[in-house]
């Protein structure tokens, strides 16, 4: 009975990758077969971040132990990693992601995430994955919260609940990308709150798309202190410069 079930399940899944084929997140072309996400020639292309910053995760030259900007800050947040370079494809890909509605991308990178970093992810041992969380307005205009369905992919892995809900964005930031360090602290000041005073959280994972100066990852960091959560990390599929 077992193996007609599972018979029945890989047909099906057959049949939704034929009525929907997966796009590969980088190149946004029609993956073939019926179990890959990213296709042959972007995986080739693909160049994970090996040599990193033991802090914020961001690629370093060989040798060096921490980038420049962890050597003169002082971050509110354990440690991070990030997958990928924040360059070429993986930036047009994210771009996709964030706004071209290619919320199914999330299962490619989580795919990604997990073949790249495992042994992180475990040795972190959470208690719950933190999406950042997005302004209910951009969230409407946007339709959703691509932190959160990478959240959802990654939880869904390794079986670790997602709290969605537990920080909340209160004041709708302009976007950070063109915005110095010292703009984006600023920018960010107050921008979040616990929307609960009950935390029983000790290890958090916070989980984004992109990481830049850390601004965001920081704020969100010291709320988490304040609530008595010890242990802080951060994922993200980028680091930038």
């Amino acid at each position: 009975m077992h193996h007609i079930l599972n018979a029945c399940r890989k047909s099906g899944q057959i049949f939704l990758r034929l009525l929907y084929p997966v796009r590969c997140p980088f190149c946004d072309e029609i993956v073939p077969g019926f179990e890959k996400l990213v296709c042959d020639t972007c995986k080739k292309e693909l160049n994970p971040i090996k040599s990193y910053c033991m802090k914020c995760g961001k690629h370093v030259q060989q040798g060096e132990e921490y980038c420049r900007s962890c050597r003169e800050i002082s971050h509110n947040f354990n440690r991070g990693r990030c997958l990928l370079p924040y360059e070429g494809k993986t930036r047009k890909s994210i771009y996709r992601f964030k706004y071209g509605k290619r919320q199914e991308y999330a299962k490619a990178y989580a795919q990604l995430i997990t073949e790249e970093m495992d042994d992180f992810i475990r040795s972190c041992k959470a208690d719950a994955l933190l999406p950042v969380p997005l302004h209910v307005r951009r969230r409407q205009k946007r339709g959703y919260n691509q932190a959160l369905l990478l959240a959802k992919s990654l939880g869904s892995i390794y079986d670790i609940p997602v709290c969605s809900h537990l920080v909340r964005r209160t004041k709708n930031t302009i976007p950070q990308k063109k915005l110095t360090f010292i703009q984006r602290q600023n920018n960010l000041k107050r921008a979040f709150k616990f929307t609960r005073n009950d935390v029983k959280l000790n290890t958090i994972i916070i989980i984004d798309d992109i990481y830049t100066t850390g601004s965001t990852i920081d704020a969100i960091a010291r709320l988490c202190q304040e609530k008595g959560i010890e242990n802080i990390y951060f994922l993200t599929i980028a680091g930038g410069k």
